[in-house]
């Protein structure tokens, strides 16, 4: 589940519900904001239940203002409302990754420089021991065009102090994605690579190496 929305919808109304929490367009201090709510589960222990929503909030918030200072952009973060397990964050306008590799009117140099950009934030991000979790191309959003940096979204799955395997499971599930989403997927794997290289000079090398073993697992599961 992300911060995003394609076009305008009004005040309070849900944008997206999840197996987890729900979105739903605000205004904070006079900005166009998402608030993210984490449900009740009445499948669960009430404590328990309690203690994971608040441990979950908690924790995404740290994983967004510490992406921030590695360098990434992430919707920032306006408010946390711990007793109803509620954080309230920047609208990120524009069009998903997604979108831009599904329009068949994008400039391919464009779509190639996006997938380098994605590639930077995602190194910048690993270098900082930060694994994402979930990082799809509907996850990843350009606010100011295929010229501006990628924005992360959704960190609710992402893990501190990852190992090398989480991170590897990052990388195989980009490079997958934009296999299964773009008849260009060489060109784009390749500037998706340069890019992470940047972003992870030092770490880079056995991250990558770590997706490939994860890619022979999956191809001979």
């Amino acid at each position: 589940m992300a911060a995003r929305v394609s076009a305008p919808a009004p005040e309070g109304s849900v944008l997206s519900r999840g197996a987890e929490a729900t979105l739903r367009r605000v205004e904070w201090m006079g900005l166009p904001s998402i608030a993210k709510e984490r449900e009740a589960k009445s499948y669960r222990p009430k404590a328990l239940d309690e203690r994971l929503r608040n441990e979950r909030t908690r924790a995404e918030v740290r994983l967004l203002v510490e992406a921030r200072r590695l360098g990434v952009r992430t919707p920032i973060v306006y408010d946390v409302d711990l007793a109803h397990h509620r954080i309230v964050l920047e609208e990120l306008a524009g069009r998903t990754l997604r979108a831009w590799l599904e329009d068949p009117t994008a400039s391919p140099e464009a779509v190639d420089r996006m997938a380098r950009s994605l590639g930077l934030a995602l190194g910048r991000l690993h270098a900082g021991g930060i694994a994402h979790g979930d990082l799809t191309s509907s996850n990843v959003i350009f606010p100011d065009g295929p010229d501006g940096p990628a924005a992360l979204l959704d960190l609710s799955m992402g893990t501190r102090n990852a190992g090398v395997e989480e991170l590897g499971i990052d990388l195989h599930l980009v490079e997958e994605d934009l296999k299964a989403l773009s008849p260009r997927s060489e060109s784009l794997v390749r500037g998706f690579w340069a890019g992470y290289a940047e972003g992870n000079p030092t770490g880079g090398a056995a991250v990558r190496d770590r997706a490939r073993q994860i890619r022979s697992r999956m191809r001979y599961a």
